[in-house]
């Protein structure tokens, strides 16, 4: 009883020296349930008969009706489809450019110009994709390009990268690379400036070059950073990323850059199909949730898992 009593009492205390905390993170908390939770219950359109007049509570059910014709409609298996190998292609692309950039910038003694590459490799992504996309219409144009100029001003014929499956891809990873990976690079910077140096020293003193210092202190070190950010890339593996596909795909390509973003857009948005596209939306959303547990499971088997 008297050892009941006395925890209660630690519980009580400990709450009272963190209220001001609590106090300070209710905003917070108050944000995800009005802006993030609330919103959930929106999902509801998906098993009924949706319209505006009637509202969500008021429109009939539908029951699966809408995830039948979604599973059973060829355009909508093509777009999960182009979904699915865009954003895997994406991040087993471009999830190794910010690690390799952050071990780079690790190595520059020269302080100014580590300085001056980060400063360079952080501002685009403060671009948005529409100035992104114009970026890259003026650089892969088919007429007045700067790449078709100069290839004309040697003799060659314009190429159509735009317009090509092949080239338009590699336009798509490139400029997604070129515009997060060295913001990206902070995280895995913060990583490594937290492995102790004397580790540095002792595999000198081993006699590890540098190659082997990365392979064997740098990188083991920011291992657990690297699994949280696979995780939560693999929890957004369903979502390409409305603005750059948007910015960037023309009608010649939408066989490989049709996507569920473009399409709940396309379709929900300015078609009106608003119970259609929320059940695609629910799929992106449970497929999201089955990776993100699926990729945590596969960390534990590293003993690198989150929960």
């Amino acid at each position: 009883m008297a050892e009941a009593t006395a925890r209660r009492t630690r519980s009580y205390s400990r709450f009272r020296r963190n209220m001001p905390l609590l106090l300070m993170f209710t905003p917070v908390i108050v944000f995800f349930i009005m802006f993030r939770y609330v919103p959930m219950l929106g999902n509801i359109i998906a098993f009924k008969h949706y319209n505006l007049i009637q509202g969500i509570w008021g429109s009939p059910w539908a029951g699966l009706d809408y995830f039948r014709m979604m599973f059973s409609n060829p355009q909508s298996m093509a777009i999960i489809r182009n979904t699915l190998v865009l954003s895997l292609l994406k991040i087993v692309i471009g999830f190794p450019f910010p690690i390799l950039i952050a071990v780079m910038l690790n190595e520059v003694r020269k302080a100014w110009f580590k300085r001056s590459v980060q400063t360079l490799l952080y501002l685009p992504h403060f671009f948005s994709w529409v100035i992104v996309g114009g970026i890259a219409v003026t650089m892969f144009g088919s007429q007045a390009g700067v790449v078709n100029t100069i290839i004309t001003y040697f003799g060659g014929e314009p190429v159509n990268f735009l317009y090509q499956t092949n080239s338009w891809l590699a336009i798509f990873f490139g400029s997604g690379i070129w515009k997060e990976a060295g913001f990206s690079a902070i995280i895995y910077l913060a990583a490594i400036s937290s492995i102790d140096p004397s580790l540095y020293e002792a595999a000198s003193i081993d006699g590890a070059s540098k190659i082997k210092q990365i392979g064997y202190v740098t990188l083991p070190g920011i291992m657990p950073v690297m699994t949280l950010m696979l995780i939560i890339a693999m929890g957004n593996v369903m979502e390409v990323g409305f603005d750059q596909v948007y910015n960037l795909q023309n009608a010649v390509v939408s066989d490989v850059s049709s996507v569920i973003s473009t399409y709940i857009y396309t379709v929900g948005i300015q078609g009106g199909m608003y119970s259609m596209t929320t059940a695609m939306g629910l799929f992106e959303a449970v497929i999201g949730l089955v990776l993100v547990i699926g990729a945590n499971r596969l960390a534990k088997l590293f003993d690198q898992a989150l929960w």
